[in-house]
């Protein structure tokens, strides 16, 4: 589903390049319609309006995932900016960790953890969002890094995901490197030029995308 996975297969099993085909993967764009029910989270709605920023982060709460790395970060985002908020939505072995690494941290009341959602708080989530961070250690593809840039989020992304090789509109990181992710965090957040730009190149590269497969089915 990516380059990265192919390599790694090369590298760790011996496999001959020439013998792997890098199909990436994609999403229905009709599952992240809007069906105009009242937003599922009217208390970030409140805050933004009094000038906070969301950023939402969706998957499963595993090491694989980084979250621990976005937890860092986002101690460093908030002793600069009180005014950003983490909507962390997803469920996983690491849960109860990553809300004592908040308290830990100080910024419990800054974290956000939503639980497993479906359904319209699942795109609510993504609609309520800033900007979308998935801060993978390892991450073959990574479906939520569409289906945000589908959503219009402006969307930070790991090195070590595959979706960067289809998204190029957005801003790239070492997973392990807070520093500059809590750097990104900020620059988005206090930068609307910054923010509006990202967000509208990567939906055009979303749409572009979408329509490019369509074609492909057509042709086939």
């Amino acid at each position: 589903v990516s380059q990265v996975t192919k390599d790694i297969i090369v590298r760790e099993y011996n496999i001959p390049a020439d013998k792997i085909m890098v199909v990436h993967n994609s999403i229905n764009p009709d599952e992240l319609a809007d069906v105009n029910f009242a937003s599922s989270y009217m208390y970030l709605e409140e805050m933004k309006k009094r000038g906070y920023k969301v950023v939402v982060s969706l998957g499963r709460l595993t090491v694989q995932k980084g979250l621990r790395y976005l937890i860092q970060a986002a101690a460093r985002v908030v002793d600069v900016n009180e005014k950003v908020l983490f909507l962390i939505a997803g469920d996983g072995e690491l849960r109860d960790e990553l809300i004592e690494q908040s308290a830990e941290l100080g910024v419990a009341h800054n974290v956000i953890f939503t639980g497993f959602l479906r359904g319209q708080r699942w795109r609510d989530a993504y609609a309520i969002g800033d900007m979308f961070v998935m801060p993978s250690v390892s991450e073959p593809f990574g479906l939520t890094a569409l289906e945000a840039a589908g959503t219009g989020n402006a969307v930070l992304l790991s090195k070590q995901s595959g979706a960067g090789e289809v998204l190029r509109s957005v801003l790239k990181f070492d997973f392990w490197d807070t520093n500059k992710l809590a750097n990104y965090i900020l620059a988005v957040a206090e930068q609307p030029v910054l923010q509006q730009t990202l967000m509208s190149n990567v939906q055009n590269e979303f749409s572009r995308l979408q329509l490019n497969i369509s074609n492909q089915i057509t042709n086939a």
